[in-house]
């Protein structure tokens, strides 16, 4: 007998996480599948980078705000499946969907949604002979660690929002930041490039890596020759570490049969509304890879686009459900939850605290 779920999500980042928290708090059945061999998307590019921009959340380290996703997603106990890519999607004779993965498994759902952001995204490496051997030294694709480049000369290849931002980060860490980008401007933020080009990192527009110097033994690089475009020069720098940020390979390889096939924007996006539907009944969308006018690009625009799919599968699969579920103030689902949390939270305060607000949290959950 085959194991049929109400609702199963394609991708484990941000908007996925939280699409299965969420229909876990609309008692649906859930499955998430995710093709990299952990959860928490390209968040997890950026371990050390700051968060700001998430209502009610203090500005929170990448690799702490991962944690907390990680966690509220799982909150309902869902199926995950890890290291596992959907590389079709068919319907069968009852009307269920049926996603067949890599290891050529096929997972049976009432509903699907996608929550594949930006695909499968790996960075695009140095084209160069024999770079790889320094990728396990100093050649770095991103940032796991700040305090791996205190002190050191750092040289930056790319002139987007992710190298940019790796720039202005590394300011005050590493004895110096030099920054490279092939064309005559660059291309990130405004105000990252602004800050930029008002400190005192060195910005060589129009130039490119030729080579790796690699040190005596051969096991890292040392010094990198840069080839100036306009005059034909070169120059060569000596270097601790080398960060490269040109961008990412991202794999669309994801098919779907003829009839089931969404509608998409720019040949990958799908174009669907402020609901979280598609073009096709029983496939949704939440997060970067939805598209629809009044898009939302942020972390909480993927919260909302998966709000709005989970309540849409929902009266997908039953038409007789709510139209939206009951928020967490409440829904009878936390209520033991939130007394056993309380009393931890109760715990650790003082004595003298400890009456008043025992009394307080009592009247919050009507005990």
């Amino acid at each position: 007998m085959r194991d049929l779920y109400d609702l199963t999500v394609v991708g484990g980042g941000p908007a996925g996480l939280y699409t299965a928290f969420y229909s876990g708090l609309r008692n649906m059945k859930t499955k998430i599948i995710e093709f990299q061999s952990q959860l928490g998307g390209k968040v997890l590019l950026y371990p050390e980078k700051m968060i700001w921009d998430v209502g009610g959340q203090p500005p929170t380290l990448g690799e702490r705000f991962v944690k907390q996703l990680i966690e509220q997603g799982l909150t309902f106990d869902p199926t995950v499946c890890l290291g596992t890519k959907v590389e079709h999607i068919e319907r069968d004779e009852l009307g269920h969907f049926i996603l067949i993965t890599n290891d050529g498994e096929r997972h049976y759902t009432k509903s699907v949604v996608m929550a594949n952001g930006g695909g499968i995204i790996n960075p695009m490496r140095l084209e160069l002979e024999g770079a790889e051997k320094f990728e396990m030294t100093n050649l770095h694709y991103t940032v796991q660690s700040l305090n791996r480049f205190r002190d050191k000369t750092v040289l930056i290849s790319g002139g987007g929002n992710a190298a940019v931002d790796w720039a202005v980060e590394l300011l005050p860490i590493a004895k110096k930041v030099i920054v490279i980008y092939r064309k005559d401007t660059l291309s990130a933020h405004e105000a990252q490039v602004e800050q930029l080009k008002h400190s005192d990192a060195d910005l060589l527009l129009n130039t490119t890596i030729e080579t790796l110097v690699s040190n005596m033994e051969k096991t890292a690089i040392e010094e990198v020759v840069l080839q100036v475009e306009h005059t034909g020069g070169k120059v060569a720098i000596k270097v601790d570490e080398v960060l490269i940020n040109h961008g990412y390979d991202r794999d669309i390889s994801l098919e779907f049969s003829t009839d089931l096939k969404p509608e998409l924007v720019d040949d990958y996006y799908y174009k669907g509304d402020s609901t979280g539907s598609t073009s096709q009944p029983g496939i949704f969308a939440a997060g970067d890879i939805l598209s629809f006018n009044g898009k939302v690009n942020l972390l909480v625009g993927a919260f909302q686009d998966a709000v709005n799919a989970v309540n849409q599968a929902k009266q997908y699969i039953d038409p007789k459900a709510d139209k939206f579920g009951m928020v967490s103030s409440h829904n009878e689902t936390f209520v033991e939850r939130n007394r056993k949390m309380i009393s931890k939270l109760l715990d650790q305060e003082s004595p003298d605290c400890q009456q008043s607000c025992a009394a307080n949290q009592s009247k919050a959950l009507n005990i």
